[in-house]
């Protein structure tokens, strides 16, 4: 799922990064947003609506929406579009304005 090649964009090989999604250590790199590490993992719901519980995904990428937000290192609510891959992160899907699903 992750872009590689591109007829007018260049995307320079960074340094991976390990994180913890729902317990299983995956593979993102420096530079990626907490959100597309999971894209290009082909991971498609990273939250669910309040009421209805539906899925949600990546959707506006700047951060004015709240379809990306989940729980990182126990904090819920984190725009994960906007908030940068660290090392050892722990992240979780989420519902009900941050309770762990």
């Amino acid at each position: 799922m992750r872009i590689e090649k591109h007829p007018i964009l260049t995307f320079p090989k960074t340094e991976e990064i390990f994180f913890i999604f729902e317990g299983e250590k995956v593979k993102g790199f420096q530079g990626d947003t907490i959100a597309s590490a999971l894209h290009a993992l082909g991971v498609k719901t990273l939250s669910y609506s309040i009421k209805e519980h539906r899925p949600r995904g990546f959707y506006c990428a700047i951060g004015n929406c709240a379809s990306c937000n989940m729980v990182v290192n126990g904090i819920p609510n984190v725009r994960t579009c906007i908030t940068p891959l660290e090392e050892n992160m722990i992240v979780e899907r989420q519902t009900n304005k941050g309770v762990v699903k």
